[in-house]
């Protein structure tokens, strides 16, 4: 289970996800998200 332990002031931004990296530091990487779907097109 995770636990808050600080407050640090970041703020985020829409579509990142924040995670804190092997150095300790806190890190974002874009969100990955479903691709749109094709239509088919007609004869």
């Amino acid at each position: 289970m995770a636990e808050k332990v600080m407050k640090c002031g970041i703020k985020k931004q829409k579509g990142y996800l924040y995670f804190i990296d092997k150095k300790g530091d806190i890190s974002r990487a874009k969100m990955a998200r479903g691709g749109k779907k094709k239509k088919k097109k007609r004869r």
